[in-house]
């Protein structure tokens, strides 16, 4: 008995490890990660705002005259409100990501709704009107999760191409992963939900000149009028 049951164990584990952290799982809950045209892309981006690089991205997003969604922690929205109108006031979308990017899955119910409204209140107080998309930190989340920001009216949303940016790298391999993607979300007959980093979780200031750049040579090799740029919201 001692097999099937060990057997059996792990093969729980390896569920609810996939339905708690595999951006593509609905097993937890429905989420946003892509629609059905494989000619529609959208660029996220998480843990801004961030001094200089979300500028610069925004001057890159501007040139091709492509909006995106930006995902910020909450802390940062409190010490860099202006940045965040500059994103909102260029027509991007925004989002909750939360006030401290915890891991959600790993906290008590209070903390989650507590990291979750406290990021709604930091973004509605700066930008005056409510805050409709989130994303928890590192995908990772669990029934509760969703519930919780489903009752503070926010919907959440993963990702289905990664650029692996967080950490230090360089613009031709941050798009290469984005292509690994792309290519494997055209052979499922998905669109593209592009998941980029402006900022970094751990302090305001983090070096994402690759991050720019990265966007730069995707916007330029899938250009407007060869695929169509649009904002999570359009999938919802």
């Amino acid at each position: 008995m001692i097999g099937p049951i060990a057997i059996a164990a792990a093969a729980g584990v390896a569920g609810y490890t996939y339905a708690a952290m595999a951006p593509g799982s609905q097993l937890f809950g429905r989420t946003i990660v892509a629609g059905r045209d494989p000619s529609e892309f959208a660029l996220t981006f998480d843990d801004g705002p961030n001094d200089g690089h979300t500028q610069r991205l925004l001057e890159v997003l501007a040139a091709h005259q492509v909006r995106a969604t930006f995902f910020l922690i909450g802390k940062y929205v409190r010490q860099r409100p202006e940045l965040v109108r500059a994103i909102h006031a260029a027509g991007h979308r925004v989002g909750n990501h939360t006030v401290t990017h915890p891991v959600l899955l790993l906290q008590s119910p209070r903390r989650v709704r507590e990291e979750l409204a406290g990021c709604n209140a930091a973004l509605e107080d700066t930008l005056g009107q409510p805050v409709r998309l989130m994303r928890p930190p590192h995908g990772a989340r669990r029934p509760g999760v969703l519930r919780a920001a489903r009752e503070l009216g926010l919907t959440p949303v993963l990702w289905n191409a990664m650029g692996f940016d967080w950490k230090p790298t360089t613009a031709v391999c941050i798009v290469r992963n984005l292509e690994r993607g792309i290519a494997r979300n055209r052979r499922r007959g998905r669109g593209s939900n592009l998941l980029l980093h402006d900022g970094g979780h751990l302090t305001i200031g983090a070096d994402r000149s690759q991050s720019v750049e990265a966007v730069r040579i995707v916007l330029d090799r899938y250009t407007p009028a060869s695929v169509r740029y649009v904002t999570v919201d359009a999938w919802a």
